[in-house]
């Protein structure tokens, strides 16, 4: 920049893309009104999501429709125009490069020409937008165990966000999953805080990179804060009813290395409340914990009209406008929503009832987000390029190789997989032929994207030399009639083996069929309808059956497992669900998914995590049994693996800086290659508050052929030993801590190595 430049009186500051992005903030802010600051705080649906609903809804059942984000008189026209005064500062479900770049134009007509930060639920691949790379849903890339190939995934999402002219996504859900009867269970990583925190790291670092600047990267969205997933009733946006102590130790691991190892860039609220406190007012959570305590730097988004569900639906504020007051002053940034929001914000800050740093606050965190991501200098994208970002091949490589890993064989009788010799297969079930694979938060994918069940197993099993027959039970699993069933049957009989294709349905834009997903949540885990109808009617034929479940929640169904020669949990594995199956099926792919939740027997059982306390087991139930289903970290292979006794690199420690190497010798004693996940517990064995049986610390996912053996070590940093103190201190207790090393959660393959802390250590002081 030279000193003419600087002279020139044409010159503004902000539109210097030279100069320092805190002078450019600094500019822009000095040249805006209250007005325009909390116009930034504002955030819209797009107008072709509105366009669309009121093609089909009266005017008044719009005012009504809290879904679809409208308000007694906003429509698409008024939307337009404030975008072009410069009132909206953001949008969301803006699905085409098309509509993006036109709102953009608008944008560019406002007084200040702020470019929009648009926003989408890019949960697993963008995709909401068709055409999309569709990835294995979170609880899919949990069962991977693989950090890596989660946050390739993420970075190539963000490719495919960019070019269709978006920048934040609103993921990852990094909400604990305490109970499983939840509707979003798949949205989620699973029960365990440090699978959670890994898995969001990686998403997030993915979405990111180092600091989300320049075209290639998005923000991402950790959410919810806090613990909607363990609702009293497993419903969402129920209360959530836990101690302090169960929020330190379960549900907050994951923010605080959100926060401190990603540097996540956003956080939303989350619908429901703690302990009486709504999440869009917690001003301990959002501004003493998260931003005092641990560093947060970025700005607070709210859910779909949460604000205004302090009011509505929580009766903690007298109208919206206090609702607002309560929530700006905790913490909120930006509001998903509402024509009112800024009014109410205005007058609260001219009244005294809000500070104005709160808002400078706001706007400086939102603004300097569009400075770092070149909306200034350049908010278009080419809409010609979409179709050479979207559905790439390396992006469809790496969601094959996610569903690949994802897949956990849960039962192989007598070894009937991998499919060994040709017959004649029959395949039916609801989720056999159809797009239910994807998961929540997709749109309707063009056919030639995607590979269902049926397509995948037919065409691997006909090069395998098996016909394959194929008959549509019906897709509506509540809806599969008797008289299907015994055509199903018929089939079946003539067949050497039937594949049932089974589980629930959380497909988004489908729902008249959805049995599960954000708002459909689950009273029984079983399966829904007349599914196990169908498969003991062709159990009963005598012949061998597989079951495949398609199902981003688990499926307790101890007596149809019994009766299954096999049982493949597939959750919601992508674009390429069929091709990943049919390969584990015909023993192309050794199967190596572990599961990142407990499956209990029944509902009964709940709450049933492995990382439960010492006296969850002392008594028994009734008639149930106290153990699960499924263990936490289980998952068969073709192959067996056999590990040694573990070692230790030290065996006591005094300082949080030191490291614990633990080190085991893994062999593959079968005859196949395959892979296996070396899983870390530990347990605090004497402690001043009581402390899980075995916590997961550490994991590392080892490629091994088949007779040969390999050396995994893996690193515990003082974090694997701490705990939260009377007072909150974040500390190591001196004092004896077992090491336990296997493949599952399950005591009977865990092998134990003791370590002492000398002394007590701090590693982290509460404010």
């Amino acid at each position: 920049m030279t000193s003419n430049t600087k002279a020139n009186s044409d010159y503004i500051l902000y539109k210097d893309a030279s100069a320092p992005i805190e002078d450019r903030v600094d500019d822009l802010m000095k040249r805006m009104s209250l007005e325009d600051k909390v116009y930034q705080m504002c955030q819209y649906v797009g107008l072709e999501h509105m366009k669309e609903a009121e093609a089909k809804l009266t005017p008044e059942q719009l005012d009504k429709n809290d879904a679809l984000g409208f308000y007694p008189g906003v429509r698409s026209d008024s939307v337009a125009r404030l975008t072009e005064a410069g009132h909206i500062g953001s949008f969301l479900h803006v699905v085409t490069a098309e509509e993006a770049n036109y709102l953009q134009r608008l944008a560019q007509k406002s007084p200040l020409q702020i470019p929009l930060l648009i926003g989408i639920d890019a949960i697993h691949g963008n995709g909401l937008v068709s055409g999309s790379t569709i990835y294995p849903s979170p609880i899919s890339q949990a069962a991977t165990f693989a950090d890596d190939l989660v946050k390739e995934g993420s970075r190539q999402t963000a490719l495919e966000m960019r070019a269709s002219g978006m920048h934040w996504s609103f993921t990852p859900n990094i909400d604990v999953l305490r109970d499983p009867r939840w509707g979003r269970t798949g949205e989620t990583y699973g029960e365990d805080p440090y699978l959670v925190g890994n898995m969001g790291i990686a998403a997030i670092t993915g979405l990111q990179s180092d600091d989300y600047a320049g075209s290639d990267h998005v923000i991402a969205c950790a959410k919810h804060l806090i613990a909607g997933s363990s609702s009293i009733n497993g419903l969402n946006a129920s209360p959530t009813d836990v101690s302090k102590r169960t929020l330190f130790e379960i549900f907050l691991p994951p923010w605080k290395r959100a926060v401190k190892e990603a540097n996540v860039y956003s956080i939303m609220a989350a619908h429901n409340e703690v302990a009486g406190m709504p999440g869009h007012m917690d001003k301990f959570m959002m501004t003493e914990l998260m931003r005092d305590r641990w560093g947060f730097e970025g700005f607070y988004v709210s859910d779909w009209n949460d604000v205004s569900r302090i009011d509505l639906w929580h009766h903690v504020a007298k109208d919206f406008k206090q609702a607002v007051e309560f929530s700006v002053d905790a913490g909120m940034d930006m509001n998903m929503h509402g024509p009112t929001f800024d009014k109410h914000v205005i007058a609260l800050v001219k009244e005294g009832s809000l500070p104005m740093s709160r808002v400078d606050e706001a706007c400086r965190k939102i603004l300097t987000t569009k400075f770092k991501m070149g909306l200034f200098e350049n908010p278009f994208v080419d809409e010609e390029n979409v179709e050479n970002v979207a559905f790439a091949k390396a992006h469809q490589q790496n969601a094959l190789e996610q569903a690949r890993r994802s897949i956990v064989l849960l039962k192989n009788d007598k070894n009937i997989l991998p499919l060994k010799s040709s017959g004649k297969i029959f395949i039916t079930g609801p989720n056999a032929d159809n797009q239910t694979t994807l998961g929540d938060w997709v749109s309707p994918q063009p056919e030639e994207n995607v590979v269902t069940m049926y397509e995948g197993i037919k065409e691997i099993g006909e090069a395998n030399g098996y016909s394959v027959d194929y008959f549509d039970s019906g897709d509506r699993s509540k809806e599969i009639t008797d008289e299907n069933i015994d055509k199903a049957a018929q089939r079946a009989s003539s067949a050497d083996m039937t594949i049932l294709v089974l589980g629930e349905n959380s497909f988004r834009h489908d729902w008249p069929r959805k049995t599960t997903g954000e708002n459909i949540d689950r009273a029984t885990l079983k399966l829904s309808g007349n599914q196990l109808k169908l498969a003991n009617k062709i159990l009963d034929l005598g012949k061998p059956v597989i079951v495949v479940y398609v199902s981003g929640s688990p499926i307790a169904e101890p007596e149809l497992e019994e009766r299954a020669s096999a049982v493949l949990n597939t959750w919601e594995s992508g674009a390429f669900a069929g091709t990943a199956t049919a390969e584990i099926l015909f023993g192309k792919i050794n199967p190596s998914g572990k599961l990142p939740l407990t499956i209990p027997r029944s509902v009964g059982q709940l709450q049933m995590v492995y990382n439960h306390k010492p006296t969850a087991y002392i008594h028994k139930y009734n008639t149930e049994k106290k153990v699960p289903l499924h263990r936490f970290g289980q998952g068969l292979s073709y192959t067996t693996f056999e590990m040694g006794a573990p070692s230790i690199s030290k065996t006591s420690f005094s300082s949080k800086d030191d490291k614990i190497e633990v080190t085991v010798d893994v062999k593959n004693t079968g005859k196949m290659d395959g892979e296996e996940v070396v899983q870390v517990y530990v347990r605090d064995n004497i402690s001043s508050f009581t402390r899980p049986v075995k916590e997961l610390k550490g994991y590392k996912r080892v490629a091994i052929d088949a007779g040969a053996s390999k050396k995994v070590t893996i690193e515990l940093d003082a974090d694997a030993f701490a705990l939260y103190d009377r007072d909150y201190n974040y500390v190591i207790e001196e004092g004896d801590f077992t090491i336990m090393v296997g493949n599952s959660s399950d005591d009977k393959v865990l092998q134990e190595v003791n370590v002492t802390a000398s002394n007590s250590i701090t590693l982290e002081k509460a404010n």
